[in-house]
């Protein structure tokens, strides 16, 4: 425990401290000194490409079959390999995540929310593209599989059947899953008890069975998070709209108060700027997942005609993942009275907001809403194993099927209780992963920039010759 404890800290304690005017410090951990330079990297090397090309990554996303040659019962098309990844991106981060980060560092905690997306962006295309790149054939599940164990295996293997560096993210990658899978069941059994009085042992068996009958069954979890996250992620951001339409006249307020706090001589002065940025920054790097080689796992499975194309929707994905949903649940609070929020932190803030907004039908909409959100996110943390089970294990059904009865165990046994050393267990998992990948990331990137100038040439230009003729 002292030595699991050891590497906690050393990956998200604050491993450099500035101090700031007014006596107040700004404490860095080792994961967003390595994500935010990363970021800013691929920013330049892909010349701002989350700015420059957001109308092509609407425009893959709207094709309706961008699929390569391969058999089109067992491929993956890119939209959906966006869905499974807004999927893990849309959870608790957008509730929990934005609710701490605004509870600690206020309004201005948003903006630089936002900024940490538009750099994570740039991280998440480059780590989808190389996905793509270096994906191979999938033997039990039929279409492709990949992620960064295998650009990492390329990187670092070359002939060799193994790369202990790639082993090492892929085992991380399923430490991290099968904690999450804990926290996802105690949060969904805390919300379901506090709003409708469901035992714990309930919500267990609720979750679990259809649970099981999704991710053991081959190629059923696509097809369900087709259906869930387009309707939660959807019927969220309409209410969201809904209250923002109702309190129009306070929106330019709102948005004052987020650009004043974000830069503010009083947050400085009174001490509270390191709060501000950091609680934005962290909460926006680990909502969005960018470099963390998580979503890459599914996007590397996409039958798509270029591997850019699935970077793009990768980007677009950390794009709605926080500029518009966590924006949506930072709206919900921000436009609640003072009043009615004073002095509360945590999810009592979002529910008084939820309740101030739609009354006890809001607190009854948010149990709903996070059971949806990490239920979603259980099967796409689930879909992500897959290549990373057979990159260890190899290609059989027994290694695949443990797997998911563990997850299935620790989502079990999540309901009933929370262990603490298990949710600690989740974020070392990502936070390993995220150095393994970066690793490999760095060096690697000058591929997603060849592909991205291909993609340029061959697609993008050619459509402008095209658009110039018809005129």
């Amino acid at each position: 425990m002292q030595l699991f404890q050891l590497v906690y800290n050393f990956l998200w304690g604050d491993l450099v401290t500035i101090p700031l005017p007014g006596g107040s410090t700004l404490g860095l951990s080792l994961l967003v000194l390595l994500l935010i330079p990363a970021g800013i990297f691929c920013m330049v090397i892909t010349r701002f490409l989350p700015v420059r090309m957001l109308p092509e990554m609407i425009r893959v996303a709207s094709e309706k079959d961008n699929n390569g040659d391969s058999d089109k019962k067992s491929s993956v098309s890119g939209l959906e390999t966006l869905i499974v990844s807004t999927a893990t991106r849309v959870g608790m981060g957008n509730l929990v995540g934005v609710v701490a980060a605004v509870s600690a560092g206020g309004a201005g905690a948003v903006f630089w929310m936002w900024i940490t997306a538009i750099i994570g962006s740039a991280t998440a295309f480059v780590e989808a593209t190389l996905s793509q790149m270096y994906k191979e054939k999938d033997p039990l599940y039929g279409g492709y599989r990949g992620g960064p164990a295998y650009y990492i295996h390329h990187l670092f293997a070359g002939k060799k059947k193994k790369s202990i560096m790639a082993v090492l993210f892929a085992l991380s990658g399923l430490l991290c899953w099968c904690g999450i899978s804990q926290v996802i069941g105690n949060s969904v059994s805390s919300a379901l008890e506090n709003a409708f009085n469901v035992p714990p042992l309930a919500t267990a068996i609720i979750l679990c069975i259809p649970g099981a009958y999704i991710v053991l069954k081959k190629n059923v979890t696509v097809k369900v998070l087709d259906i869930i996250v387009p309707v939660m992620a959807g019927f969220y951001i309409f209410l969201t709209l809904f209250v923002v339409i109702n309190n129009f006249s306070s929106l330019p307020s709102v948005f004052s108060q987020i650009f004043r706090e974000a830069f503010g001589a009083r947050q400085a002065l009174a001490g509270g700027f390191g709060a501000v940025l950091m609680n934005g920054v962290k909460r926006g790097l680990f909502s969005n997942e960018a470099g963390s080689g998580s979503a890459p796992c599914a996007s590397a499975s996409a039958d798509v005609d270029h591997p850019v194309k699935s970077g793009l929707l990768q980007a677009l994905g950390v794009f709605i993942d926080t500029i518009i949903i966590c924006s949506c649940t930072a709206f919900v609070m921000l436009l609640a009275p003072a009043e009615f929020t004073s002095g509360l932190g945590g999810m009592d803030l979002l529910q008084a907001a939820m309740r101030y907004h739609f009354g006890e039908a809001g607190v009854i909409f948010i149990a709903i809403t996070l059971w949806l959100f990490c239920f979603s996110t259980f099967l796409g943390i689930l879909f992500y194993a897959r290549s990373n089970v057979a990159y260890i294990f190899g290609d059989n059904w027994t290694s695949q099927t443990v797997y998911k009865a563990v997850a299935l165990i620790n989502l079990f046994i999540g309901c009933l209780a929370a262990y603490t050393f298990v949710w600690d267990l989740g974020d070392v998992g990502i936070g390993l992963m995220t150095i393994f990948n970066l690793i490999a990331l760095i060096p690697m990137s000058k591929d997603a920039v060849r592909s991205l100038r291909d993609y340029e040439q061959r697609f993008m230009e050619n459509k402008k010759i095209s658009v110039k003729k018809a005129s």
